[in-house]
């Protein structure tokens, strides 16, 4: 499978997935219309990735603002996250966010919750 890369717009964020480090970053703001339509070709990557490879993975986050499809698209990926660290896989998440956006940390923090592979929550 090759990289996957999107370049922020004014409502969808940044996207970059390589293969090769094992690693998905997403960053900015997320508010498209149709954010299952947008981001389903990061979950086929990371389902590809899963499937196909054997290798950790790592999830970095920068969001900045997720509306509410969007906030339900990264609890899907969350999950299927947890499915494979159940099953053995190396799985990890770094949540970057800016110390004056308390609701983005609150809600890294919701997220944390409900996983149980590594973590992290980082102001900036």
């Amino acid at each position: 499978m090759k990289d996957l890369h999107f370049t922020a717009t004014t409502s969808t964020p940044d996207v970059d997935a390589n293969w090769e480090a094992g690693r998905l970053r997403m960053g900015g703001d997320s508010y498209p219309e149709n954010s299952f339509d947008i981001f389903q070709p990061v979950i086929d990557w990371l389902e590809s990735f899963l499937t196909t490879e054997t290798r950790p993975i790592l999830l970095e986050l920068s969001l900045v603002y997720l509306n509410t499809s969007s906030v339900r698209v990264l609890m899907d990926m969350l999950d299927i996250l947890e499915e494979a660290h159940q099953g053995g896989r190396g799985v990890e998440v770094v949540w970057l966010y800016n110390e004056n956006n308390e609701r983005v940390g609150e809600l890294a923090e919701e997220f944390k919750e409900d996983c149980t592979f590594p973590f992290h929550i980082r102001a900036e």
